[in-house]
């Protein structure tokens, strides 16, 4: 881990394949989300890098900007079947700050050991100053882990 990255595992009583179906459509990205500032998705399961989605989100959920209601575009980053899936987004900041988020699967029995990571080490430095990262606490990563479990067991 670094002073800009962490990264979370749990391990979770579904083979990668389910877990993954989850992960890939924008709508599973909604169900699973501890955050509360995704809203809604619009958009098909994405099938490899290049791929985009909408989600409408609702800043206040974390009461730190004011932005209120926005939407932002997931772009993947990063694709591997079953194995990884990455993202960054552009929305209504411009250009795009480049943290990113992302989901790594390892087969474990009949389980699945699923890690996920967030890395705003790539920040444009315009930002740095002006937005506090992270955004989203480990504790949010831990806590959408486990609605990715009780959601696919």
């Amino acid at each position: 881990m670094t002073a800009e990255r962490f990264e979370v595992t749990r391990k979770v009583e579904a083979p990668p394949a389910k877990v993954f179906a989850l992960l890939s459509d924008p709508q599973g990205h909604v169900a699973i989300d501890s955050s509360g500032m995704l809203q809604s998705a619009d958009g098909e399961p994405v099938r490899g890098v290049g791929d985009e989605f909408v989600v409408h989100m609702d800043r206040e959920a974390l009461n730190d900007v004011p932005m209120g209601k926005y939407d932002v575009t997931v772009i993947i980053t990063e694709y591997e079947q079953d194995a990884l899936l990455e993202w960054t987004i552009s929305g209504t900041i411009q250009p795009p700050i480049r943290h990113l988020y992302g989901y790594r699967l390892a087969p474990d029995g009949d389980g699945t050991l699923v890690t996920s990571y967030y890395d705003w080490s790539r920040i444009e430095d315009r930002y740095r100053d002006k937005i506090s990262f992270p955004i989203i606490p480990e504790a949010a990563l831990r806590a959408t882990l486990g609605i990715l479990a009780r959601t696919v067991e």
